[in-house]
């Protein structure tokens, strides 16, 4: 009688271990705040790798570098990253995404065409002026800049700044269609003057760098105006 107690007390033992493991009671399990600490390192990663090649270069920082300015050992930068350029591709699509919806309200259709031009030149020049002041020099567009420098060494880095760039540019193809329907440009084809636009900002924000000079930005908006054969927005 002893003996089949002994066996029943130990299959109820044995049943209640198991359920307890599958309800996961015992175990390591991530909480909401793990999981937010979680984020909060990749998200700081990111953010200062980015922030850190946008400054100087890719070919200068290293993971160390990011490491260090993050305050995150290099353990877990290579938890979340297998290598610096999978850092900077990842890097450079979460600026984007931040950066799409101040770039959807200015090159919103309800804004008139030449206005949007207006006021993405603005978002530029302002844009370069925050940067220089924080970093002493101007920083230039961080997709060319680091697709210029990387594009011939890095597949992953090359085919996203390119991306990045083309996604870009379709803001300003269909703000010359619409300046096109209006009447307002002389231009005939939204596409190939949306890359010539593009090449314009592009040009004279390297050379905005190269001289470490915003002055160079300030022609901008003539510039690409006149390109188009539009007058000047008054706003």
């Amino acid at each position: 009688m002893a003996k089949k107690n002994s066996i029943f007390l130990k299959k109820k033992v044995d049943r209640s271990v198991n359920l307890c493991e599958s309800a996961g009671v015992g175990t390591i399990r991530p909480t909401m705040l793990n999981m937010k600490k979680t984020c909060e390192t990749k998200e700081k990663l990111l953010q200062v790798g980015f922030d850190l090649i946008w400054d100087s270069s890719y070919g200068s920082v290293s993971v160390d570098d990011i490491c260090k300015r993050a305050g995150i050992n290099k353990g877990s930068f290579y938890h979340f990253f297998p290598s610096k350029s999978d850092l900077v591709v990842e890097a450079y699509e979460a600026h984007w995404s931040q950066s799409r919806p101040e770039l959807d309200r200015i090159f919103s259709p309800q804004v008139p065409p030449l206005e949007r031009i207006h006021n993405v030149c603005q978002l530029i020049y302002e844009d370069q002026k925050e940067k220089a002041e924080k970093y002493g020099h101007v920083c230039g567009c961080p997709y060319a800049s680091v697709g210029c420098e990387i594009a011939t060494l890095d597949e992953k880095i090359r085919a996203k700044s390119e991306q990045l760039m083309n996604s870009k540019r379709k803001y300003f193809e269909s703000t010359l269609a619409d300046a096109i329907r209006e009447g307002s440009v002389n231009v005939k084809d939204p596409a190939a003057a949306s890359l010539t636009v593009q090449s314009l900002m592009l040009g004279m924000m390297v050379e905005a760098r190269v001289q470490n000079d915003l002055k160079v930005l300030e022609g901008m908006e003539s510039t690409i105006l006149d390109y188009l054969g539009a007058k000047e927005v008054r706003v």
